[in-house]
């Protein structure tokens, strides 16, 4: 089963009021796991980077004028996610802000199935307080990385708070089931002490050995008797 993690950030909140997205970052899951395939790229735009969210992800307009716009990227986009599932922490953001990108160049919305593991938290957890550096804390996830925000960065945070918001790693071990009284699932024999034939050494090997134990001080073996 193919999943994708997705991440976005912008230069504010309201897409509304004309802010755009500047960066995306996707990451490939296979069975719940990363594969190590991922997506990443900046957006240049004309719209101005707000205060508080230049606090928030660290990116400015002269970094970004060195990229392209958005609509140059659709393609490479769509065929990284395809039709499977986006894994995304508080879906109704980013979804927002993808799809007002697509409004703006005349491109369709995106259809795809979406999880949204803030919601999910919520659910699993019972709690109130979702937001992705206290799902890391409470997972025991490493954060020392996170001194911004990215989007690549925290789709592969994320990537691991969802695997623990299903369970945990186990979850994705497709291991076969056996009955519980079969502790022999290979159906091969299982190996019997007294059919185990003995090693015989013939006198030159005992010999050779008896020299080698000879020559260390104080080695165990000179209490045996063989």
């Amino acid at each position: 089963m193919r999943e994708i993690i997705l991440d976005t950030e912008t230069t504010g909140l309201n897409y509304m009021g004309g802010d755009r997205i500047i960066e995306v970052g996707c990451v490939e899951l296979i069975n719940h796991i990363s594969t190590g395939k991922n997506l990443q790229f900046y957006c240049s735009t004309s719209r101005k980077i707000g205060e508080d969210a230049k606090k928030i992800h660290g990116l400015t307009n002269e970094f970004l004028n060195k990229h392209l716009a958005f609509k140059e990227h659709l393609n490479n986009f769509f065929d990284f996610i395809k039709n499977d599932t986006l894994i995304i922490h508080n879906a109704e953001f980013d979804v927002g802000f993808l799809n007002n990108e697509l409004k703006l160049i005349g491109a369709k919305s995106i259809t795809n199935k979406i999880i949204d593991t803030m919601l999910l938290a919520r659910k699993k957890l019972n709690t109130r307080i979702t937001n992705l550096d206290h799902l890391c804390r409470r997972f025991s996830i490493d954060l020392s990385s996170r001194k911004l925000h990215g989007a690549l960065l925290d789709c592969h945070l994320l990537a691991e708070v969802y695997l623990e918001l299903l369970g945990g790693k186990q979850t994705s071990l497709n291991l076969p089931e056996f009955k519980k009284n079969n502790t022999n699932p290979t159906n091969k024999p299982l190996a019997n002490k007294n059919n185990i034939s003995k090693i015989k050494l013939t006198k030159e090997e005992v010999q050779s050995h008896k020299e080698f134990v000879g020559s260390i001080k104080n080695a165990l073996w000179h209490k045996l008797d063989y």
